[in-house]
């Protein structure tokens, strides 16, 4: 499957490296060497995957990734020579899906993409693909969210989170579980992003939420009002 990924880094060295290593795995890069011509590009590009550096000059990452979010689930992969726990707490709440540590193997980012990619789209095997609750449905095969017909519109990783609840209905989710099924074995970050896209999901859900209910020192559990 042909994929595109567009590639928003100032320095045109790791562009060349990166884009070298995308393209042997047949990834079509389009590249942008600053935030305001990675946003002119994005609105027609149609891209799969935008992996963001986060220092930039005249818009930075964290600007570029938030104005993403407000129109767009596209999966972002966030690139930083900063490894502070508050930096990626902060990647996580404007929306980013993951995030990759500068100086960073671009094998190991080519594969961090793919695995990414492999969550977003989902599998789909022989049980329904269909689940709803209250007035929202939820179609795996599309990873559409809708509310009375309305599309809902959720980041990648918000959306994992509805699945995983919905899916584990009844049963309390450690912060810790949640971790390992919607962001990876491989996460080592704060805990409390699960909180942060607990919340923004909640936020989207409206009155549906009430079936996210939070478990004092336990976790989180879904349950549907019968």
């Amino acid at each position: 499957m042909e994929r595109k990924v567009l590639l928003i880094e100032d320095e045109s060295l790791i562009r060349e490296i990166v884009a070298d290593y995308f393209e042997r795995e047949q990834w079509t890069v389009y590249e942008a060497e600053n935030g305001r011509q990675a946003l002119d590009m994005l609105d027609g590009l149609n891209a799969d995957l935008v992996i963001l550096d986060i220092l930039m000059p005249e818009l930075d990452g964290w600007a570029v990734c938030k104005r993403i979010r407000a129109k767009s689930a596209i999966p972002i992969i966030i690139l930083t020579a900063k490894s502070e726990e508050d930096d990626k707490m902060l990647g996580f709440e404007l929306g980013a899906d993951d995030y990759v540590t500068k100086p960073f193997s671009p094998k190991v980012l080519v594969a961090r993409a793919k695995t990414l990619m492999k969550r977003v789209e989902g599998t789909v095997g022989k049980e329904d693909h269909m689940l709803s609750f209250g007035r929202v449905t939820i179609n795996k095969r599309s990873h559409r969210v809708e509310m009375e017909g309305l599309e809902v519109e959720l980041t990648p990783k918000e959306y994992e989170l509805l699945l995983y609840l919905v899916k584990n209905e009844g049963i309390v989710l450690s912060r810790e579980a949640i971790l390992n099924q919607v962001w990876g074995f491989d996460y080592f970050g704060d805990p409390r992003v699960v909180d942060t896209h607990i919340k923004k999901l909640r936020g989207k859900l409206g009155d549906e939420a009430r079936h996210i209910r939070t478990v004092i020192r336990a976790g989180y559990k879904f349950e549907e009002d019968r």
